[in-house]
């Protein structure tokens, strides 16, 4: 739909697609010379929104402003995998940690052991000290889908000048770090040492007085009363699960920004056969506005194909800058 002479306007679509027999692999028996045969097979259930929103809400002879708004959300659900079976592994990583399609659940389920919650959804504490944790590696500890995903591209024109920029955000989902993982437990990060609530040096011995080193983790005893036992951290104490190093994949950036100058005809018109020119400089992945996962960007993945929503040996994100020159004729 559009209105006022195309000053603003939008579009929805709406769509629901069901995805089959995919081709992957399952496990067979050792005995028969090969321990996996691709097969195809599932049902994949995707439906969402997409909305777009467009504008002029300036326009004057020399000086004109447009925006563009898009958002979308895309809802996944596993409706049948191979022979009856409830769970297909995509990937596994070190800590125990898969990446899963779960009959019922969105595709892309993160799985590994959790912590141990009482009724009321706080984290138990053992006798020891320290965090109880699952035995089993089968708790959905995320999920690598986004609850929704969106953006906002403006553009500036003034005369010949122009300037456009995009920010891109994400919402939801969620990125499990092996780097927290390693780095937390090898006391590498900032958060493994400072001051504990004494004002000492956590990473000082036990010494039950004011001058005490160690921490009193956040969570209830197994009678449901607040946590009061002081624990040492280093690296002999026992390693959170790997719920605790999966986070919110959210993100808010700025994505690109380019400023373009548009030859005057009058200078054009003297080129020969050409009829415009335009000279551009642009920047892309220039700003990481906000994020949730520590020290590394939450779009690090391993596979940008099914095994997403592990970051491992993240590198520094880069900046690119550029110039391009549009010619027509």
């Amino acid at each position: 739909m559009a209105f006022l002479k195309n000053r603003i306007g939008f579009d929805a679509s709406y769509y629901l697609a069901k995805s089959k027999n995919q081709i992957f692999a399952v496990a067979t028996s050792a005995a028969v010379g090969f321990t996996n045969k691709f097969v195809n097979a599932g049902i994949i259930r995707n439906n969402g929104v997409e909305l777009s929103l467009y504008g002029s809400p300036v326009k004057t002879k020399d000086f004109s402003w447009n925006i563009n708004v898009n958002w979308t959300k895309n809802n996944s659900k596993v409706l049948e995998l191979y022979n009856g079976s409830t769970n297909l592994q995509l990937g596994s990583f070190q800590g125990g940690v898969s990446i899963n399609a779960t009959l019922g659940q969105p595709y892309g389920t993160i799985q590994g052991k959790d912590f141990v919650y009482d009724g009321n959804g706080n984290k138990v504490i053992g006798a020891n000290g320290y965090y109880l944790v699952t035995n089993t590696t089968t708790n959905v500890i995320g999920n690598i889908n986004p609850k929704w995903t969106g953006g906002i591209q403006n553009t500036f024109k003034y005369k010949n000048v122009s300037l456009g920029f995009l920010v891109d955000f994400r919402h939801g989902g969620n990125v499990w770090s092996l780097d927290q993982y390693y780095a937390t437990y090898s006391g590498v990060l900032a958060n493994t040492a400072g001051l504990n609530d004494l004002g000492n040096p956590l990473r000082n011995p036990l010494t039950n007085d004011s001058k005490s080193g160690g921490v009193i983790l956040d969570g209830v005893t197994a009678d449901g009363k607040p946590n009061t036992k002081r624990v040492v951290i280093d690296a002999s104490s026992p390693t959170p699960p790997p719920a605790a190093f999966s986070y919110d994949a959210s993100y808010i950036k700025l994505r690109e920004a380019t400023l373009t100058y548009a030859l005057p005809k009058n200078i054009v018109s003297k080129l020969g056969p050409l009829k415009a020119v335009d000279l551009s400089v642009f920047g892309r992945n220039l700003w990481i506005i906000h994020k949730n996962l520590p020290d590394a960007d939450p779009e690090e993945n391993l596979s940008s194909g099914n095994i997403q929503g592990v970051q491992s040996g993240a590198y520094p994100t880069t900046r690119t800058f550029g110039f391009n020159a549009k010619i027509s004729f």
